[in-house]
């Protein structure tokens, strides 16, 4: 079932073209940065676009840092939306379910599904923004005048290995891949509610837009911990020296929590769901 539900995802256009749309922001925001007199001043702009003019290298942080607060989200509510509401839309949920597989073994298809779309989509992006980078920036020569020290790619002023770069890009990537995927069990929850793919990713999205906002908010500090976009960020950490594990220990705890929660609301619902109208 779950080889059927990759192929499925493989072979839907919609797929590549969300996977396209991702990579062209950080290639436009590349151009604009290699055809431009200066870099953004330490501290603004996006995440690590100050270095990169420096070094190339690291612009796949960069990329991160620009798809994460909005365009990945939205990407990863419109595939895990469809996961049961798409089906049901379409009238093939009850077909799938004649043959001999289980509900419970169709939820978790789907959701590995949307594991391997989440990751695939940022494997692709960051080595899209790393060749991207490589040619219009280099790999470290000499340094800007105004800007960062060359080689500089550790927002503590350190330097890394290539192996050391690559190393916490994995863990940065880990990291997003578990956030996006507790945002994607929220999701997926509220598709196994509906039988609109468009209402389910709506509801996602709605979520989303709730906790970026409560987390602006002063008053909301007591639940602010505990919102699904609390910790997203804190991947950036893992480009500090040395790593802050703090955040990032906690964000792997509270997204963890939001996928054991709501794939069992999911499934509690889904396996009582009538099918048949």
């Amino acid at each position: 079932m779950i080889a059927v539900e990759l192929r499925k995802l493989v072979l839907r256009p919609r797929m590549w073209v969300s996977v396209g749309l991702l990579c062209l922001l950080p290639a436009i925001v590349a151009v604009f940065l290699a055809t431009a007199d200066f870099a953004p001043p330490p501290g603004q702009g996006g995440a690590f676009l100050s270095a990169v003019v420096g070094d190339g290298s690291l612009y796949p942080a960069a990329a991160l840092a620009l798809v994460l607060p909005l365009f990945l989200p939205i990407a990863v509510a419109v595939v895990a939306g469809d996961a049961i509401a798409g089906e049901a839309a379409g009238g093939t949920l009850r077909y799938l379910l004649v043959r001999p597989v289980g509900r419970t073994r169709l939820l978790v298809a789907k959701l590995v599904a949307v594991a391997a779309y989440v990751t695939a989509a940022i494997a692709i992006v960051v080595l899209t923004s790393l060749v991207l980078g490589v040619l219009l920036f280099g790999t470290g020569g000499e340094a800007v005048p105004g800007g960062p020290p060359a080689g500089v790619v550790t927002l503590s002023g350190g330097s890394l290995s290539s192996s050391g770069l690559a190393l916490r890009l994995l863990g940065a990537v880990a990291y997003i891949v578990l956030s996006m995927l507790g945002f994607a069990a929220i999701t997926m929850f509220l598709s196994t509610l509906t039988d609109s793919a468009l209402g389910a990713a709506l509801g996602g999205l709605a979520v989303l837009i709730t906790s970026s906002v409560l987390e602006t908010l002063d008053a909301a500090a007591p639940v602010k911990p505990y919102l699904p976009t609390h910790y997203w960020l804190s991947w950036i950490d893992f480009f500090r020296d040395p790593v802050l594990w703090r955040n990032i220990d906690h964000g792997l705890v509270l997204q963890a929590a939001y996928i054991v929660v709501f794939m069992g609301a999911a499934w509690a619902n889904f396996a009582t769901r009538d099918i048949k109208s």
